[in-house]
């Protein structure tokens, strides 16, 4: 039996995989997270098979969900599921140390054939996200958007300033100073040529990397 540990903030969305996931009768959840840092101490408490965790999540975000968990358990397969179809998402979340990408428009078999490929030591992207990698990697040119000149913690900065975070709930979420949130925030108002918090969550949303 699989055992594995499904990360999504959203209740639903987690009942509706398990579901899928349970009636293969090879693979079982043992345990469920709504925000990143739960997913994070779930894995130490039940160090499941295969973690699937959702890139967009509260507290935490997947991308450091996804480097925390390989920082602590390099060999745990990780696999990402999630809206995000962007190529930048992909490279991301594959250089973290996720295993497998696919997105939730994926059938559900599609997921199940992941979490098998995953577990058994192979590597698993859905087409889109195969696509989106390959289109990455043959252009050659790393910095063609301002989304690919953010630094994955400016990128998680960026995501919480526009879901209305203060610094401080953002220093202690990742463990560091209120300066160096404001070093974030000022870096990403000039990386991005913008003026104030209002235009970053607008910013933030056209980008989908907020989702209400």
């Amino acid at each position: 039996m699989i055992r594995i540990l499904l990360a999504d903030d959203h209740s639903i969305v987690r009942a509706g995989l398990r579901r899928i996931i349970e009636e293969t009768g090879d693979i079982e959840v043992v345990a469920e997270a709504a925000d990143g840092r739960e997913a994070v101490e779930k894995v130490h408490e039940t160090m499941p098979d295969v973690a699937v965790i959702d890139i967009s999540m509260p507290v935490l975000d997947g991308l450091e969900v996804v480097s925390q968990i390989h920082h602590y358990y390099p060999k745990m397969p990780i696999l990402i599921l999630t809206m995000h179809e962007e190529e930048q998402y992909v490279f991301r979340g594959i250089s973290a140390g996720a295993k497998g990408y696919i997105t939730k428009r994926s059938a559900p078999e599609q997921m199940v054939n992941a979490i098998r490929k995953v577990y058994a030591g192979g590597r698993y992207l859905s087409d889109t996200a195969a696509e989106s990698l390959a289109h990455r990697l043959a252009s050659g040119t790393p910095e063609r958007s301002p989304m690919d000149t953010l630094s994955n913690r400016e990128i998680q900065v960026l995501r919480h300033l526009a879901l209305g975070k203060t610094t401080r709930e953002i220093a202690e979420a990742y463990h560091i100073s209120i300066k160096t949130v404001d070093t974030y925030r000022y870096r990403l108002l000039k990386k991005l040529n913008l003026r104030n918090n209002a235009d970053l969550s607008r910013f933030a949303m056209q980008n989908r990397l907020v989702e209400f």
